[in-house]
């Protein structure tokens, strides 16, 4: 829903009140400031722990007496103003968003973001001034096309097909809503029970492919899995009128077909994020209607509780949500880059100050990062569905049996009695692992959590090459999320091999891989990455 200006405003109007109204806690703070600040002067205060700050990792900060005062000066005006918050009589709510409004403001105000920057000095002797002449530009560039936005990665030097998404492989299906992609085997023989990844409507399918050594597509189809993936097509506002049913009832299609094309009774289904809501949704689909073909289901980083308690959440009041509703309905569709905003607000320093910094003061290109590509290549939501998604939000009928009905069955996720395995990230901040825990223990079946390091995409990819990767483990799945944790295992290496033996073991028996894609009923189309990713 993005963040909303009269709400905003209205946050802010909330603080000057209760600065007005709570003249003793204002004072208080100021008093405690003016002394820490002739400790700073003194060079009695102690030194702030910037460690894991990149903000200040030029050691001008530390080695230089008035940076160092400087720093110090800002960590402690930070600090005092959300003392300050917690000194006041604000409401719960009103004081987390309050501490939400400041932190951005502190955060914008920070010194690393002024041409006082020790590097941004550097910079400006070492290129004889043409670093600030670059950075205009980009400047110029970024409010004409990204929206004033700055921009994250660097243009013309990814194109899927070329550099992205080169597993090979083609379209076996197609209807308006979607893609299927089979992908060639990469071993003699291959498991009975096919995968199909369903990617998050919000985003382009390629984040499971994006280069050979991080590919999650090429990893399934060495592990001997034959692999199937959904791609999107970019909606429209003249395909207002897709919701949740038709993004279902079409991926069923795609269900079908890969049925079809590996003479399988049985499917292993992955859904990430706003994917995961479609596969588990279309599993409780299909769990209702009887004899469902889902033999297992992988939920990655999705959230399916919607009773979370989160900076995403802070200003999704009832107004606010019926309020971006409208404006969908009105454009057709909501658009991705919007969306995009508000996660890139949600952590500032790395998605946009960061960026900020290195574009404008230091006049450098953005980088040439292939998932931050990926992340800026959104795509639109119809404005139905994403109404859906409203509902889903409000009213959490996935955690209640029967509430939530798709072409004409009642949903209840407890029917889904196949194994399941999820994945969160421990440092998401837009799927908070806790809520995938909770969500997680939706279906019936066996159930399996894993707590992956990093974050929302980076928890994703993490190929066994990552030297980085770790991720715990719990066979006792307490109703406490914090409990699990507590009591979980700590392994290192990535979550995809424990996942290859999770998913292969329940998948069949071998047989010769097929020599050619698709089938007679199916015969392939466009070889992959297909048409729709180019929308």
């Amino acid at each position: 829903m993005g963040f909303n200006r009269k709400d905003l405003w209205s946050t802010a109007g909330t603080i000057v009140k209760h600065a007005v109204v709570n003249p003793a806690a204002s004072l208080k703070q100021a008093v405690g400031f003016s002394k820490d600040i002739s400790q700073v002067v003194l060079g009695k205060f102690e030194e702030p722990n910037t460690k894991g700050d990149r903000r200040f990792k030029d050691p001008t900060w530390k080695e230089n007496p008035l940076y160092r005062r400087y720093l110090q000066a800002y960590y402690i005006w930070q600090q005092r103003l959300q003392d300050w918050v917690d000194e006041t009589d604000m409401s719960k709510e009103d004081s987390r968003r309050a501490k939400f409004i400041i932190s951005l403001l502190t955060d914008a105000l920070s010194p690393s973001n002024t041409l006082l920057n020790p590097e941004v000095i550097k910079r400006v002797f070492e290129t004889g001034g043409t670093s600030l002449e670059k950075g205009l530009v980009h400047l110029l560039e970024d409010i004409k096309t990204n929206g004033g936005m700055p921009s994250q990665v660097k243009q013309g030097v990814f194109k899927v097909g070329d550099n992205l998404g080169l597993s090979e492989g083609s379209v076996v299906f197609r209807n308006e809503i979607l893609e299927l992609i089979q992908y060639k085997p990469a071993t003699e023989k291959a498991l009975t029970t096919p995968v199909l990844i369903i990617p998050p409507q919000i985003n382009k399918f390629f984040v499971f492919d994006l280069t050979p050594d991080k590919s999650f597509v090429q990893f399934c189809v060495k592990s001997g899995l034959q692999t199937f993936i959904i791609s999107w097509r970019n909606p429209l506002p003249e395909h207002r009128h897709w919701g949740l049913e038709q993004y279902i009832l079409a991926t069923n299609e795609a269900v079908n077909a890969v049925q079809e094309i590996t003479a399988s009774d049985k499917i292993n289904l992955v859904g990430t994020c706003s994917g995961g809501i479609t596969s588990a949704t279309l599993a409780g689909y299909l769990a209702a209607k009887g004899d469902s073909p889902v033999n297992t289901i992988t939920q990655l980083v999705s959230v399916l509780d919607t009773n979370i308690d989160s900076d995403i959440t802070l200003f999704a009041t009832d107004k606010a949500l019926e309020l971006v509703r409208k404006i969908s309905e009105k454009q057709g569709v909501l658009e991705g880059k919007d969306m995009a905003k508000a996660f890139a607000w949600l952590r500032p320093n790395d998605l946009i100050w960061n960026y900020w910094v290195n574009n404008y003061l230091l006049g450098k290109e953005p980088p040439a990062f292939d998932v931050l590509y990926w992340n800026n290549d959104t795509t639109r939501l119809p404005a139905k569905l994403h109404s859906d998604f409203i509902d889903l939000y409000k009213q959490n009928p996935l955690t209640l049996p029967g509430v939530l009905k798709i072409g004409g069955q009642a949903i209840n996720l407890k029917q889904v009695v196949c194994d399941s395995y999820a994945v969160a990230g421990i440092n998401d901040h837009i799927t908070l692992w806790e809520a995938c825990y909770r969500s997680s223990q939706l279906m019936g079946g066996k159930r399996e959590f894993i707590l992956s390091n990093s974050g929302h995409i980076q928890s994703i990819l993490n190929p066994p090459s990552n030297l980085k990767a770790n991720f715990y483990t719990n066979s006792e799945l307490s109703a406490d999320p914090q409990l699990w944790k507590k009591g979980a295992t700590f392994n290192k290496g990535s979550w995809w091999s424990h996942w290859q033996k999770w998913l292969c073991s329940r998948s069949g028996e071998q047989k010769p891989a097929a020599k050619e894609l698709g089938s007679k009923q199916h015969p392939p189309m466009e070889a992959a990455p297909g048409l729709y990713v180019h929308d």
